[in-house]
């Protein structure tokens, strides 16, 4: 998939008739269970995360799909349609940003709709579970790492969460999703609203607007220490009553025409004592981006999982589960492009593909210094450098860095000729 830039089982067997039949089989094998395929997304994460402050990034995405009758598939969204989610975990450095692969998660229907009110349900009768079955799977994973905070988006402001999950380097970092009761008397966001901001600053937000001129935000700065409330919900009864935890407000005052107003309110176990590390927690939130890029390359700018047109609910499932992996190794190449990390062609390309690379950038190299392949052989950089460049980016440094469609485009030329490389040493009868 991830060479081949599609989710389509036609087009992965290449028009060989055999080859896709051996896809759909293993797709159908009984053997081949969901929970086994997920449970390999981890599988060289762990030592790329080994010694690193990781920022382990979860988000459930809906997959629409779009052609076909039902397939056995539950209802999404508010009813309208009919597909699948799918549950991730993306470690993240930190500090570089640079995308270690999956942790884990989960790929489900919905077999009916619940009728139990959503307050009234256990917590192992509700969706939200896979937040903590998922961060707890983390602390597994993950266990190489020098530090581990689990982000998520507001989705993930569960009591339960800041009331368990929290370790020794083990943290958790969530956008609030609702006003909550505290310790101290009053509510969540009333703690804010008596403070003075302590510094301003200007934020850099790439993916807010196209016009580069509306990209930055200039935000207030706000942050304090709070003491929450268990809910007044008799299933949270074995929890403890109150957990201290820091809350940070960025918040925009004037916001330009036409766009949404920046404000986080960000809870987390980080202690933040001073400015410096409340803009540090900010800057972790805003690397929360790179999982929504993992599900534009799993759909609409990559693999297009939603067009599948496989007619079985468990078949479909599971194919999710396989380009998830894909897509998080085509993160990983689309970082590559700049040079950071130390990843290996091999996480994502076999041997002959390696050579035909190779024999591709010995075309592409021109005799001037600023058009070489700059990373070292067999990196995934120096790879995604030559996918670029077959994708239709000219190789300039002063040139705009290649995106997701050029490296879609280039993946697909590249696949055309990995097929005459293969067939070079082919004799003609």
């Amino acid at each position: 998939m991830v060479v081949r830039g599609t989710s389509c089982i036609r087009r992965l067997g290449d028009g060989d008739g055999s080859q896709t039949k051996r896809f759909r089989r293993f797709l159908a094998n009984d053997k081949v269970s969901i929970e086994r395929l997920i449970e390999g997304w981890a599988e060289h994460t762990g030592a790329a995360a080994a010694g690193r402050h990781v920022l382990a990034i979860q988000d459930t995405s809906e997959i629409r799909f779009r052609r076909g009758h039902r397939r056995g598939l539950g209802e999404i969204g508010k009813g309208n349609s009919h597909g699948a989610l799918l549950h991730a975990m993306l470690a993240v450095d930190a500090d570089s940003a640079e995308c270690l692969g999956l942790v884990g998660g989960d790929v489900w229907t919905r077999p009916g709709r619940v009728t139990v009110p959503h307050a009234k349900r256990a917590l192992e009768d509700k969706e939200s579970k896979r937040w903590l079955q998922t961060a707890e799977r983390a602390k597994t994973v993950l266990s190489p790492a020098a530090m581990v905070t689990v982000m998520a988006d507001s989705e993930s402001d569960i009591y339960a969460e800041w009331a368990s999950l929290p370790a020794a380097n083990f943290h958790l970092l969530s956008r609030v999703m609702k006003d909550r009761r505290l310790a101290t008397g009053g509510l969540l966001y009333d703690a804010l609203t008596a403070l003075p901001a302590v510094e301003t600053k200007v934020l850099v937000l790439p993916r807010r607007s196209s016009d580069p001129n509306l990209q930055f935000a200039t935000v207030e700065l706000r942050f304090t220490k709070v003491c929450i409330c268990r809910p007044n919900n008799g299933m949270l009864r074995h929890l403890s009553k109150s957990v201290v935890l820091s809350l940070v407000e960025v918040f925009e005052p004037n916001p330009p025409a036409r766009l949404e107003r920046i404000h986080w309110r960000l809870l987390t176990t980080h202690d933040v004592a001073d400015a410096a590390t409340a803009w540090r927690i900010v800057n972790w939130y805003k690397r929360r981006w790179i999982i929504e890029q993992f599900f534009r390359v799993l759909k609409t700018q990559g693999f297009q999982i939603e067009d599948s047109q496989i007619d079985s609910a468990d078949v479909l499932l599971k194919l999710i589960a396989v380009a998830a992996k894909a897509a998080a190794i085509t993160i990983q190449l689309l970082q590559a492009r700049d040079g950071h990390g130390a990843l290996a062609a091999a996480a994502a390309f076999d041997s002959s593909h390696i050579q035909a690379l190779a024999a591709i950038n010995a075309r592409y190299e021109a005799k001037t210094v600023r058009q070489k392949n700059p990373h070292p052989h067999a990196s995934m950089a120096w790879a995604a450098w030559i996918i670029a460049r077959l994708g239709g980016w000219d190789g300039y440094p002063s040139s705009r860095p290649p995106g997701p469609i050029t490296f879609k485009h280039g993946l697909d030329h590249f696949h055309a000729i990995a097929i005459g490389w293969n067939l070079r040493d082919v004799s003609s009868p």
